[in-house]
């Protein structure tokens, strides 16, 4: 429904400086430069702009922080941060791409 002409997303993780990092990209196109924070205010959007309000601000509650970093034009990549001792780690995850 966002993503225009979206084929492929990818999820994965990794480890940046004791804080997991979960990565959620698509290749629908992306986020204007101008929008990446306006994405995450409350009615900002075509629909009810409610869904990535949200989101950061569940988040939020726990420590955990969502940024999109994504190329305007490419695709979108949003960035999920849990803190140092807020998670842990089972097996490897692999990643996963549909």
């Amino acid at each position: 429904r966002h993503g225009k002409n979206l084929i492929a997303i990818t999820i994965s993780t990794h480890e940046k400086q004791g804080e997991l990092v979960i990565w959620y990209e698509d290749d629908g196109g992306g986020i204007a430069t101008e929008e990446k924070e306006k994405v995450f205010e409350k009615g900002f959007g075509k629909n009810t702009g409610l869904g990535l309000f949200l989101i950061r601000e569940i988040l939020s509650i726990t420590g955990i922080t969502i940024i999109e970093t994504g190329e305007p034009g490419v695709g979108v990549r949003f960035e999920i941060i849990v803190p140092p001792g807020k998670f842990r780690r089972g097996e490897e995850l692999s990643i996963l791409k549909y």
